[in-house]
């Protein structure tokens, strides 16, 4: 046997070896490389070759979440959202879609009113590890009323970033969640989860309710409600969209757009 067969063989002795026993040949695909087939749903981006487009329009430039619209909470206690529209914002009594995705970021500027836009001194993507790697449980900043001593609020702002992709829109829309109303989104995850239903498999139908805090202001609350069930295929189509459509985000590498003063 000459050298280079033998070297072919034991370099598949080796991989043998490596492999835990019983551990079959698997060849690994990533997400990105797997096309998407199409389904008889009323969602643009479940119907056709969305990601491909998408994919090609962007030429390799990350989709930045400053290229996203974004709905905020509305102030004074307004029970009604404003959606930025081709014709400028527009009144929406509630917001109907798919959540394909979330994240939890928080952020804490040294100052009690930051300028719109100004980047803050520590932020985390999900509410649980610093940008530098500390505990955000263990932040004094975390604790109720390090905002002003009076209030009860943290000096630290969280929130709930949702990706709601909506039935003529291949790109979701972002929805800023307050932290007055978190607490109000894990619960309404949570129950889905007790029935061992994804998120994504449903559409959520999103509306406001004025309430007043204990300081006596006005602001609106968050009801999130499911109000159909998605077909299996479309389940299926949204769950792979979903997590297709993050890998292109990258949301881990936005964290300084996640937090942003507004």
């Amino acid at each position: 046997m000459d050298n280079a067969k033998l070297k072919d063989r034991m370099s598949g002795k080796v991989q043998d070896l490596q492999k835990p026993a019983g551990e079959p040949n698997i060849t690994v695909t990533s997400a990105a490389d797997t096309a998407l087939a199409p389904v008889n749903s009323g969602y643009l981006a479940l119907n056709n070759n969305a990601l491909d487009i998408i994919r090609a329009n962007l030429k390799s430039q990350p989709l930045t979440l400053d290229l996203f619209d974004l709905v905020k909470s509305p102030s004074g206690g307004s029970t009604v959202f404003e959606v930025p529209g081709l014709a400028g914002n527009e009144a929406a009594m509630e917001l109907t879609g798919i959540v394909l995705d979330y994240t939890t970021p928080r952020a804490y500027w040294d100052t009690p009113d930051p300028v719109e836009g100004t980047p803050p001194v520590c932020m985390s993507q999900n509410s649980i590890i610093s940008h530098d790697g500390k505990s955000c449980a263990l932040c004094p900043f975390n604790d109720f009323g390090s905002k002003d001593g009076e209030s009860g609020a943290k000096a630290c702002k969280e929130s709930v970033l949702l990706f709601l992709l909506r039935p003529n829109s291949i790109i979701p829309l972002l929805v800023r969640v307050p932290v007055t109303s978190k607490g109000r989104f894990l619960k309404y995850s949570t129950r889905l989860l007790s029935t061992l239903t994804p998120l994504s498999s449903v559409v959520t139908k999103i509306t406001l309710e004025k309430s007043i805090s204990k300081g006596g202001k006005p602001y609106a609350l968050f009801n999130f409600q499911t109000i159909s069930t998605l077909s299996p295929e479309e389940a299926a189509q949204a769950r792979a969209f979903g997590q297709q459509f993050m890998e292109i985000v990258n949301a881990a590498q936005m964290v300084p757009e996640l937090a942003q003063a507004s």
